[in-house]
């Protein structure tokens, strides 16, 4: 029995839910444009959201693709000047060895090759790994195997691994590849895995993968040397990041105390590999929720007040459903279901919207985007469109629903339909405040990023980036290639680039470039005490540079002389350094003619002139410890040692006269002349790196530009709606103040006044949450305070305008109201 009271209720609950749907599209049916108006603004705000959303979802929320991902770290040597700094591999080496916490720990670095064969060169992105690289990341190569221990060591046979696009595209996904012989710089490699095609590590996909501990050079072995390598490890089950920190703190006091000279002040830093890659952009994502959260519930307060607009004429209805014996509940019950029909309608619009904006942002400024390639539309972001769908039905559905289903009957049928509206005008006025509010917050969100963008342009980078380019340029160097070769193949180059028509400079350059890589090296100025050993040195951001560079680059020369054709591997080793180099270690003196002590290349340099400060980091304010100090050192006085690490691939910076991409095919050609072998890859424009610098800002500001016109444009269709619903409400006391002597004027400004207060009300708020919201985008901001009065007072005066102008075209209908045919209705 009981169970089948349960089924009844359950049948009888169904067939009142179908009821109410098929009245709910009668209704909605009925009033086509107020429901293609109420969609249509649910749609850019659902559609909005969930375009965000699927973005913060890939890039914040989701899981690395890796097993087990939350168990990976990042590992760091952290130094002075350096929160986050390359490894050493002999140190890597001891941390492998010592630590209890790590299940396995792997180390990489950037390396490119150039595949020599018939024809032409290619180059090849790739990494140096060690053996655990793969095993710790938890991934199988499809074919094959990885790395052996006994393979990731100095002396092994030459062994890679291939990825799955380059092996699909060279070798037609050959199945027998493993084992075959490949050219690398000029050596035999013997392929031994292929790893899955979709494999991709901190967003980048290579080529090949080598192994790291057969790189013969002595500076990869040197602990007072870094040669860019990194290392990430696992940590073991049950193991936490502190507990593993801690660990990690001990093992480098240990180090410190066995090697000082390399080690001392050097310590270790543990961080998520997640938060690694995404933690710079979950401040800019913070700030946008925020927004398209606002504009959301702009949405909603909107269409709010078109259905309590539209139950004025609905009043009879439900007084009579109410005499029939409708319960209160019963009829909200009814009014819910049209609104979540509203929002799910809208919803499924703004789905589709969301596909459109989704793709508009990853193609828009991808580069600003840490795993843009893992965003998508799965099911936890329909997911989080069918829940945000029926909490806006809920949220704009159900104080119009409460409001319009308290009815008096008799007064209701008295006014034939008209119903009182005090309480109803009240609300509207609320929501509408609320709106502007809401969409002056975004205003000024937008207004601020639109000042911190001129901000930064505005900066002096340090640097001419105008009809300036730089790319890399790999050299068919192979094993046995001296460093005599070396420079006559650069000297080579540099002549028939200069004869290339247009061309006004050209260097090769490598160690730092600006806003591209950063290299530094410790010194100590020749006079005063050396330190004990190099962690108590100074460190000074390195440029290997020829004598074209300051041209090329359109560096500033501010005393002495810049580096020329004159400083070469015969001659006493010169530098310049920068302004800050120079008030830092020489304040109130002048620099040139004294010298440096450069330990790691073992020589002493005469410092011969101070150029302008180049802004490495970036156009705004430098990270907290950065190192300002710059020197720039004549690569053809690098020291023999150091030679062969630029055998293999060099930088270059050209300037040209016009467009410098112009050029490029020429340059193309003519490296193609010297030397089939050479491949030219990674060409920017240096205009391009310095907007690279500012991406995440002007992602920001275009979004929150975006969403604050949106919402400006539903706050006015709000202030619009309500001030006609007034003007329709009062047409008869209208008609009575103009047949009482009220002038137009009279009528305009009234009308007015109405909206202006609401507008008012509104910018009030907004601007008190704006004071408070605002200060959550501080880290975003460069040059403009959180509370810039500027940019508050323009954007308040621009809301204001437009409030008032949606609000003259009621106003103006008000104005034209007939006296006599008021008072007839009346």
């Amino acid at each position: 029995m009981a169970l089948s009271t349960k089924r009844f209720r359950m049948e009888q609950g169904m067939n009142s839910l179908l009821l109410d749907l098929r009245y709910a599209f009668r209704m909605l049916a009925r009033s086509p444009g107020f429901t293609a108006i109420a969609i249509l603004t649910l749609a850019l705000g659902i559609g909005a959201n969930t375009a965000l959303f699927s973005v913060v979802n890939g890039v914040l929320l989701n899981p690395l693709a890796y097993p087990r991902s939350s168990q990976l770290v990042a590992i760091y040597a952290k130094s002075p000047g350096y929160d986050k700094a390359p490894i050493v591999y002999l140190n890597f080496l001891d941390w492998q060895r010592d630590s209890r916490s790590f299940a396995s720990m792997a180390a990489y670095r950037n390396e490119d090759y150039s595949l020599f064969g018939a024809g032409e060169g290619e180059r090849l992105s790739g990494y140096m790994i060690s053996a655990d690289f793969f095993p710790t990341l938890g991934v199988t190569p499809i074919l094959g195997r990885s790395f052996r221990r006994d393979e990731d060591q100095l002396g092994a046979a030459p062994v890679v691994i291939l990825s799955g696009g380059f092996w699909k595209r060279k070798f037609g996904s050959s199945p027998d590849i493993v084992g075959k012989p490949i050219i690398l710089n000029g050596a035999a490699y013997t392929i031994v895995g292929v790893i899955p095609d979709s494999f991709s590590f901190y967003g980048n996909m290579r080529d090949v993968y080598t192994p790291i501990g057969q790189w013969n050079d002595p500076s990869f072995r040197d602990r007072r040397i870094s040669v860019s390598a990194h290392s990430f490890g696992r940590l073991k089950e049950g193991v936490t990041l502190p507990q593993a920190q801690a660990e990690m703190d001990e093992i480098a006091r240990n180090l410190a105390a066995a090697y000082p000279e390399a080690n001392k002040d050097m310590s270790i830093t543990l961080v998520s590999m997640k938060e690694d890659l995404v933690g710079n952009v979950q401040p800019l994502f913070f700030v946008l929720l925020a927004a398209v959260g606002f504009l959301l519930l702009i949405a909603c307060a909107n269409v709010a007040n078109l259905l309590l607009a539209r139950s004025v004429g609905r009043s009879r209805e439900f007084a009579i459903r109410s005499a029939l014996g409708a319960s209160q509940g019963r009829m909200v019950r009814q009014l819910l279901t049209e609104s979540i029909l509203l929002a799910v309608s809208g919803g499924a619009l703004g789905l589709a919207l969301a596909f459109w904006g989704t793709k508009a942002i990853l193609k828009g400024l991808p580069a600003a985007l840490p795993r843009a390639a893992e965003v998508s539309m799965d099911s936890t972001v329909l997911l989080f469109t069918v829940a945000l769908s029926l909490l806006a039905g809920m949220i704009f559905g159900l104080a119009p629903a409460l409001k319009a289903t308290r009815v008096n009957l008799q007064e209701t049928m008295n006014q034939s339909g008209r119903g009182s509206s005090g309480f109803r005008q009240r609300l509207q006025g609320t929501f509408v405040a609320v709106e502007v509010a809401m969409a002056l917050v975004l205003l000024v969100g937008a207004g601020l990023m639109v000042r911190t963008l001129g901000a930064l342009w505005r900066v002096n980078p340090g640097f001419n980036p105008s009809h300036a380019i730089t790319f890399n340029l790999s050299l068919a160097a192979t094993p046995t290639t001296s460093s005599a070769e070396t420079r006559a193949r650069l000297r080579n180059f540099d002549d028939r680039m200069r004869a290339i028509p247009g061309v006004q400079a050209v260097s090769v350059t490598l160690g730092s470039r600006p806003m591209i890589h950063d290299s530094s090296l410790p010194f100590w100025i020749e006079g005063e005490p050396k330190p004990a050993n190099d962690s108590d040195m100074p460190q000074g951001m390195f440029f290997l540079v020829e004598a074209g560079f300051q041209q090329a680059m359109g560096i500033t020369l501010k005393r002495g002389r810049f580096v020329t054709a004159q400083d070469h591997e015969n001659s006493p080793v010169v530098i310049d350094i920068d302004d800050s180099f120079a008030r830092t270690y020489f304040p109130g003196q002048d620099p040139v003619g004294r010298h440096i002590n450069l330990t790691q290349f073992n020589v002493q340099a005469e410092i011969v002139g101070v150029i302008g400060h180049v802004k490495q980091w970036g156009l705004d304010a430098d990270p907290k410890g950065a190192i300002q100090a710059q020197f720039f050192y004549p690569f053809m006085q690098l020291p023999e040692k150091m030679m062969p690490l630029v055998a293999k691939a060099v930088a270059v910076v050209l300037r040209t006269q016009g467009d410098p991409t112009a050029v490029m095919g020429q340059v193309r050609e003519t490296v193609k002349e010297i030397d089939p072998r050479e491949v030219i890859y990674n060409v920017q424009t240096m205009d391009d790196v310095v907007a690279t610098s500012y991406a995440a800002r002007r992602l920001t500001m275009i979004l929150l530009t975006a969403f604050a016109v949106l919402a400006l444009a539903l706050a006015c269709v709000g202030i619009y709606g309500v001030i006609s619903y007034l003007v329709g409400q009062r047409t008869q006391e209208i008609g009575i103040r103009m047949a009482l002597g009220a002038q137009r004027r009279d009528i305009l400004y009234l009308v007015l006044g109405e909206g202006t207060k609401m507008a008012l009300a509104g910018a009030a708020i907004g601007i008190a949450a704006s004071l408070a919201l605002t200060r959550l985008m501080a880290k975003q901001l460069f040059g403009v305070s959180a509370h810039d009065p500027v940019t508050y007072a323009s954007v308040a005066f621009v809301l204001m305008l437009v409030a008032i102008a949606a609000c003259y075209i009621p106003a103006r209908r008000a104005v034209r109201v007939d006296p006599m045919t008021s008072l007839r209705c009346e």
